[in-house]
């Protein structure tokens, strides 16, 4: 996994860790990230996680560790991201540890191939105005300015030309259940100052971070397949679109359980 620049490897642990409902703490984020107590004290004695001392102890806001996460996930490759996930699977509480599923999470309503936008605050408008095509959304206005607010601080289009739009901390009062909605502008579109140009927009309706992370990562993993982003590009319409997807996380599944499969046969 990528830490601030540094890879450390995340070893497997026996047990399935249940993460804290207040702060973490050096062990708990430790069980969390499935690194050592030391690695975790060392990474924030240097400056590389977020945390403060109370009372001469290091503790750790769950929405900033998550935030931090977030930021990770946008500069791995895909071996790191597939320990991204198998860590934020393995510390997700025992009834929830399923895998999930961008075809699920990604109706067909909620796509638009092409997408009728031309500029970053119509892409915004007409994005939150495809995810509430489907009834899960229920205050888009809110929505919109949540996700503007997010792009303001820091844009989220990547150098692929695909932005991965998002409010700052999941929406849950808003939101009937977890989903994502995807669209597909004719040309690409100048996406905040300093930013790259994007064509290909996914807006992330988290209801908790986990959750919200999670998706990133499977995303992320699907975004950086060779030959995906062409062929995304290339679809017709919505129907090939969301097939696409669902045949690349299909694939990316086989090839997670031939890693494991390695790793387990190296310990």
């Amino acid at each position: 996994m990528l830490l601030y620049g540094r890879v450390c490897n995340l070893p497997n642990l026996p047990f399935a860790p249940i993460m804290p409902k207040s702060d973490f703490d050096i062990d708990s984020l430790a069980v969390y990230l499935h690194l050592t107590p030391q690695q975790v004290s060392r990474l924030s004695d240097r400056g590389r996680l977020p945390g403060r001392k109370v009372g001469g102890q290091w503790r750790f806001s769950q929405a900033e560790i998550h935030h931090w996460l977030e930021r990770r996930i946008g500069l791995s490759d895909d071996v790191e991201l597939l320990d991204v996930e198998n860590v934020l699977q393995r510390s997700a509480p025992t009834d929830d540890q399923q895998d999930i599923s961008l075809g699920e999470l990604l109706p067909r309503e909620a796509i638009a191939v092409p997408l009728s936008a031309r500029t970053r605050n119509s892409v915004i408008t007409s994005m939150v105005e495809l995810a509430a095509g489907t009834g899960w959304l229920w205050d888009p206005k809110k929505m919109v300015e949540a996700v503007r607010a997010r792009e303001d601080m820091h844009p989220t289009a990547l150098e692929n030309g695909i932005a991965l739009l998002h409010p700052r901390r999941p929406m849950s009062r808003i939101l009937g259940r977890a989903f994502l909605a995807l669209g597909r502008t004719v040309s690409s579109i100048p996406f905040g100052a300093g930013a790259p140009m994007a064509d290909i927009f996914f807006l992330v309706c988290s209801i908790e971070d986990r959750g919200h992370l999670r998706a990133l990562a499977r995303l992320s993993r699907v975004l950086t397949s060779p030959g995906f982003l062409d062929a995304l590009r290339e679809a017709s319409n919505a129907d090939t679109a969301h097939q696409l997807i669902v045949e690349t996380e299909g694939k990316l599944r086989g090839e997670g359980v031939r890693v494991g499969s390695r790793k387990r046969d190296q310990v």
